[in-house]
């Protein structure tokens, strides 16, 4: 019969600490009622034959978007037909801080910079409010 050895402190920590974080980040989006979200729609059009740069840079930026406050949700589209069309559909809690500082990060000022090299100008920005939210029935 095999001996079971206690666990160590360390072990059981981790273990917590991991369960911990799973579940804020279950109630960071349950928390906030939907029609209190705000969608913002950013339209990228990136220079010819450089929308997987385009797509490169924007990754880069959205790792570090993600640990802002108040974001709760990010997605990242390419249009299938021609890839330097590129959408990012946004969700975040606060409209104001998005507007605010969010648009004053140092990684957000920095990617403006580095835009130049591969997009054709400035994003088309617009902001939606959620009136409903449907999910498949089960």
């Amino acid at each position: 019969m095999k001996e079971f050895k206690m666990m160590s402190p360390k072990w059981i920590l981790l273990m917590v600490t991991v369960i911990i974080i799973s579940c804020n980040s279950v109630e960071k989006e349950s928390e906030l009622n939907v029609s209190e979200a705000t969608v913002v729609l950013v339209k990228y059009k990136a220079q010819p034959e450089k929308g997987s740069e385009a797509v490169s840079e924007l990754t880069r930026l959205i790792e570090k978007v993600e640990l802002e406050p108040n974001f709760l949700n990010l997605k990242l589209h390419v249009d299938p037909a021609d890839e330097t069309n590129i959408l990012l559909y946004e969700v975040w809690s606060d409209v104001d801080y998005y507007n605010s500082a969010h648009m004053n990060t140092a990684h957000l000022k920095e990617f403006i910079e580095n835009s130049r090299n591969f997009l054709a100008g400035p994003p088309e920005i617009s902001f939606w409010n959620v009136e409903n939210e449907f999910k498949p029935s089960k």
